[in-house]
């Protein structure tokens, strides 16, 4: 047994037993605390960090004949790192160079390397925190869950899968056929594990770990080499992360290229050239539809898994819980600004209102319920910071002052008091569905649709049949009637959106958990893949065999 999948089975072990049982479970602690992490960990990652800064990311022996670098925190100050930069046919040949001995390694091995990769991701949680944050705009406990503990629980959930699938068949076995009278046949079988070659792993910039680690894990895991392609504008986590994993591999007699980074500058990306390389056997990718749909053209034989754009839903017939029910909205939309792939954006709620336990609601006390739970957690600009954060990209402040012109004005977007970053509130609009179709079309930021419909079950229905026609990743219903909440299970389930009822604590509708939540379903055009289950992994490798008879 490998070394280092022995120092790590019992996590293994317990990631494949709650991936069984879906209930609540966690391999790395998301709260940043000293206690947990070490007193001087906080300080120590804010000093490492820093120490990046300004200065070239080291990444040794790294093919390079240039550098690239032009991060900007969406809270002020440019990063000021440069990246070792190289054409894509250089970075394809030096990941197939390394292929053949990782490919090799048997699971454990590989499997063991991977879970000492995020163990020690894991220690380095704040320096990553720091990063994330201030290269996505998220605020720093965000950062640190988002990009440190949740990333990683959701890197070893894929692991934790690879491995079951990879074992799934034995590594030999004697075959033996009766012949009656004669004598049987025994054959002696081998199988063999072969992944299929170079993976692609294209990250995004509002979560760069977090979407990238499931795919890039489960493609290590199964043998196959990596090349990791940032976000021209979110970098960094994913060469700390890169760097991570070349140390390890160095340091267990493997080439580092078997994981490589492909760093590229605004403008001048080279991720097509990378797509239509024949050597590039698998894609993992999350970003926007128009990419997406360039993807599938030109991505060849190419197993494609992607997450994409589509319009988030909630649903609004009736609540038990009036103030819970506004307070849980709000916080969904204010949750870092509603740059995540989760969060809601259409609100449908009945033109003639609905019944609560205050009394019945019109559409204007249901919107106005909602604005002014928005308006009492960002009335703090310290508050506010803390859960709106900054936005990642300037295009979201133009896609917010164009959206204002799509409805009628309810709580308009405005700037967080908070030094050099670039941030804005939720921008609230009213529209009615059978007026408008503005808000069928993704609106990525926060920018959130009230949209009045004709009752619950048209609202149910608009939102179930919008998912199928632009895709979702959320939905979720408020309502008392058990009758119509079974109606709409089948609804959100045959459009292929995981739904969620009645949240009016501590959990979000943006919220997903690892080893638990299936996050995106790969049943509507939001993405043909989920994160993570068996068919996000059993494709990155096949099962080749070789047999003889067996030796008397």
């Amino acid at each position: 047994m490998h070394t280092l999948f022995a120092r790590h089975q019992q996590t293994l072990a317990a990631a494949l037993k709650a991936a069984q049982e879906r209930g609540y479970w966690s391999a790395y602690p998301e709260v940043p605390s000293g206690k947990i992490y070490g007193e001087t960990a906080k300080d120590d990652g804010l000093s490492s960090y820093n120490a990046r800064l300004g200065r070239p990311f080291d990444l040794p022996g790294h093919p390079a004949t240039a550098t690239v670098g032009t991060e900007v925190s969406p809270f002020g100050p440019p990063l000021g790192i440069t990246y070792p930069a190289v054409d894509a046919i250089t970075l394809v040949e030096a990941s197939r160079t390394a292929a053949p001995a990782w490919a090799a390694a048997s699971a454990e091995t590989r499997v063991g390397i991977c879970l000492e990769i995020l163990a020690r991701l894991n220690r380095i949680s704040f320096e990553m925190a720091n990063a994330v944050m201030h290269t996505t705009g998220q605020a720093f406990a965000m950062a640190f869950q988002a990009g440190g503990p949740h990333a990683q629980d959701r890197g070893l959930e894929a692991l934790a899968y690879a491995f079951q699938e990879m074992t799934r068949t034995p590594a030999q076995a004697v075959w033996t056929k009766p012949q009656g009278i004669a004598e049987p046949i025994v054959l002696e079988k081998h199988w063999r594990i072969v992944p299929r070659g170079v993976s692609l792993v294209i990250g995004c910039q509002t979560f760069p770990t977090w979407n990238s680690y499931p795919g890039l894990f489960a493609s290590l895991a199964t043998g196959n080499t990596v090349i990791v392609k940032p976000h021209p504008g979110a970098i960094l986590p994913l060469a700390i992360t890169v760097s991570v994993i070349r140390q390890v591999l160095s340091q267990e007699g493997f080439a580092a290229d078997v994981a490589l980074l492909a760093a590229d500058a605004p403008g001048a990306e080279i991720t097509r050239d990378l797509v239509e390389n024949d050597a590039v056997s698998i894609i993992d990718y999350t970003g926007s539809n128009s990419f997406g749909d360039w993807l599938r053209r030109h991505a060849g034989e190419a197993p494609l898994y992607t997450e994409e754009a589509g319009v988030n839903s909630i649903v609004v017939a009736a609540t038990d819980d009036f103030a819970g029910m506004c307070a849980n909205i709000a916080f969904s939309l204010c949750l870092y600004s509603g740059q995540m792939c989760t969060a809601p954006q259409n609100i449908y709620v009945p033109r003639n209102g609905i019944e609560t336990n205050q009394g019945h609601k019109s559409f204007d006390d249901v919107a106005g319920g909602i604005v002014a739970a928005i308006d009492d957690l960002v009335a703090d600009p310290a508050r506010a910071a803390g859960v709106c954060g900054a936005i990642a990209n300037p295009a979201t402040l133009a896609r917010i002052a164009t959206a204002r012109g799509l409805g009628t004005i309810i709580r308009d977007s405005a700037p967080i008091n908070a030094g050099d970053a670039r941030t804005a509130t939720p921008l609230v609009l009213a529209v009615d569905a059978d007026k408008t179709d503005a808000h069928e079309e993704e609106r990525f930021g926060p920018i959130a649709f009230i949209v009045g419909v004709a009752d619950a079950d048209d609202g149910i229905a608009k939102a179930a049949t919008l998912a199928r026609r632009k895709g979702a990743i959320t939905a979720a219903l408020y309502d008392t009637n058990d009758n119509r909440t079974d109606a709409a299970v089948d609804a959100f389930a045959k459009a292929g959106v995981n739904l969620s009822i009645n949240l009016t604590g501590g959990i979000f509708v943006n919220q997903s958990a690892a080893f638990s939540d299936f996050h995106v379903t790969g049943a509507n055009p939001a993405g043909n893949a989920s994160l993570t289950d068996t068919a996000f992994v059993a494709n990155r490798f096949r099962i080749v065999m070789w047999r003889r008879p067996k030796a008397a």
